[in-house]
Formats: structure tokens, C-alpha cells, sequence
């Protein structure tokens, strides 16, 4: 899950950026009769831009509504830089509640002591994943990792799961040096699709979200491309909360998070190819031990998020 696409949207991105410290407002203490684990300063939850900001903000607009109907205190959502910005803040104290993707919040736990609360869930009850994919177009040459040898390959954003690290781990696992290729770094998971749509690559990381995604808008018919190697399952991204919280948010939120109908979830889920969505889901570091061991099979450390 990565960032925005090219100079303009990150225009759009500079205008939505909201870490900075809580706004000064009163506003949970001026909601008449507030919970005594509400602040003063409204509860923040930090997004990273896995998708254009413009369409996560008023997605998560209807969750972070939802949230405060069941809390009882205002939630604040901050559409952040990327992975490195939501950790730092997370750890430096101003977002309170953060998003990650799968290996995002392996570095969110191991520098800020994040603690995971929720994941999406499916309407029959199971906790949702997706998978990494390498594409390439329907008629190309290329018929499987061994054939990448002298392509050149779009991946997402540095850091990215699934969009950077699986695809890179795949590479290694097929004995092919990353020196043996070109990679390109397109920017995030819409821009590595649009780069092999456009031609422009050999071929390109899609995960299964973004594919669902572009596929619904009309940007790609998945029918004119053939996707070279799938990872496994990937347990969706968690909705984390900073250690230090006060122990009475922590529980309530968590309740909160769990008791949300599934219509207060659905857009946020869409993006996240979990459609129709069940309710969000209990995880904890367990849930996400795979990610952990990935990192530490790579040598990857937070300055790689």
C-alpha cells in the first residue's frame, strides 16, 4: 500500500497533509457528556496514501463518523506522507490510531510500539487478505519469473508489501539477482499499473486490490494481461493504536471498531478489495507474524519502509 500518483496529485496530497500536533480545539470536551477517556484534542488516525488522497479522505471520512457515533469523542483523520510519516508520528505522539499496511506495521510496532486492534473482515466472518502479483501483457514473451532476466519490471513504492518486497523476495527465491533486471519505481500501485498499461514496462507489480480497483474503473481489462507468479495470502492491513494510550480508549476503541455495521466500513473496504464487507475483525501481532519473518528474511529494517 503506497503513495499518490505524479506532481499532480501530490499537489492534492500537500493540501490534505495534517501531521501536525492535534488542533488546539476542544472539541472532545465540548461534546456534551464525552467518556472520561476522551482528550481534549480530537482522537487522531493517521492514513497512509495507498490510493489517491482526494478519494481516501472522504472514504475514511464515513468510518472515522461512524467511530466517533460509537466513542463519543471526535476523530480526526490525517492523510499522511507516506509509511516513514505515519511512524513517526505515531511514535512522536501525534496520531494516536494508524492504518498500516502488512510490513508498514512491522516497522510501526518495532519503532512506535504500535499495537494492532482490527482487520477487515468478509461477509462470511474470515479475515480478509490479498496477494502480490507480477504482470505482464497477455501476448509478451514472458511466460515466468526466469524470462524477467533483462525486462524491465514496475514495482510500487519502497517499503510497500506488496508492491516492493514480495515481488523483490520472489526475485530472490528464483535465483535471479535484481542486477540481472531493471526496476523501476513507479510511485505506488495505480502508477506501476498504469506503466505496464501504457507500455512503458515489460512488466508490473499489481497486487490484488489494485487490480479489483482498476479493473471496476475501467482503467485495466484484466482479460489482456497474464499475471507470472502470485504470493501467498496476505492478512489484510491493521487499524493500529499507539502504545501509550490511555488502557480505557484502547478497549473502547477496539469495541467501537468491532461493533461498526458494515455500511460504515464498505467504502474504506473497497479499496481494499473486500466487497461486500463483514464486520472489522480482532488481530494482534500474531495475526501479522508472516510480515515479521519476511522482513527478517530480507534484512529489511524500518529504514526500507
Amino acid at each position: 500500500m503506497k503513495n499518490p500518483h505524479t506532481l499532480t496529485a501530490l499537489a492534492s496530497l500537500a493540501a490534505l497533509l495534517a501531521v501536525t500536533a492535534c488542533g488546539s480545539a476542544n472539541a472532545s470536551a465540548g461534546i456534551e457528556g464525552a467518556p472520561a477517556y476522551c482528550a481534549e484534542d480530537p482522537i487522531t488516525f493517521g492514513i497512509e496514501p495507498y490510493e489517491d488522497p482526494a478519494k481516501l479522505e472522504p472514504a475514511y471520512g464515513v468510518l472515522a463518523t461512524a467511530l466517533e457515533r460509537e466513542l463519543g469523542c471526535q476523530v480526526e483523520v490525517q492523510v499522511v506522507e507516506d509509511y516513514s510519516a505515519e511512524v513517526l508520528s505515531m511514535r512522536n505522539g501525534k496520531l494516536d490510531l494508524g492504518q498500516f499496511g502488512p510490513l508498514g506495521y512491522v516497522f510501526a510496532h518495532q519503532q512506535a510500539g504500535a499495537e494492532p486492534l482490527v482487520s477487515f473482515g468478509t461477509a462470511d466472518g474470515t479475515l480478509s487478505t490479498y496477494t502480490a502479483g507480477i504482470w505482464v501483457p497477455a501476448d509478451s514473451a514472458v511466460t515466468g519469473m526466469a524470462d524477467l532476466r533483462g525486462k524491465d519490471l514496475a514495482l510500487g513504492g519502497v517499503g510497500s508489501t506488496s508492491g516492493d518486497v514480495l515481488p523483490r523476495y520472489a526475485l530472490k527465491t528464483n535465483g535471479i539477482a535484481e542486477a540481472e533486471l531493471d526496476i523501476n519505481y513507479a510511485g505506488g500501485h495505480p502508477e506501476a499499473l498504469l506503466a505496464l498499461v501504457n507500455g512503458t514496462v515489460d512488466a508490473a507489480q499489481i497486487n490484488s486490490q489494485a487490480m479489483a480497483t482498476a479493473a471496476e474503473a475501467g482503467t485495466i481489462d484484466p482479460a489482456d494481461y497474464r499475471q507470472i507468479w502470485k504470493s501467498d495470502p496476505i492478512p489484510n492491513d491493521p487499524i493500529t493504536i499507539r502504545p501509550d494510550a490511555d488502557p480505557a480508549l484502547k478497549e473502547a476503541v477496539r469495541a467501537a471498531l468491532v461493533d461498526l455495521p458494515s455500511e460504515d466500513i464498505a467504502e474504506v473496504a473497497r479499496f481494499l478489495d473486500v466487497s461486500p464487507p463483514g464486520p472489522l475483525l480482532e488481530v494482534d501481532k500474531d495475526t501479522y507474524q508472516p510480515l515479521f519473518d519476511l522482513a527478517r528474511d530480507m534484512g529489511l529494517s524500518e529504514e526500507d519502509a
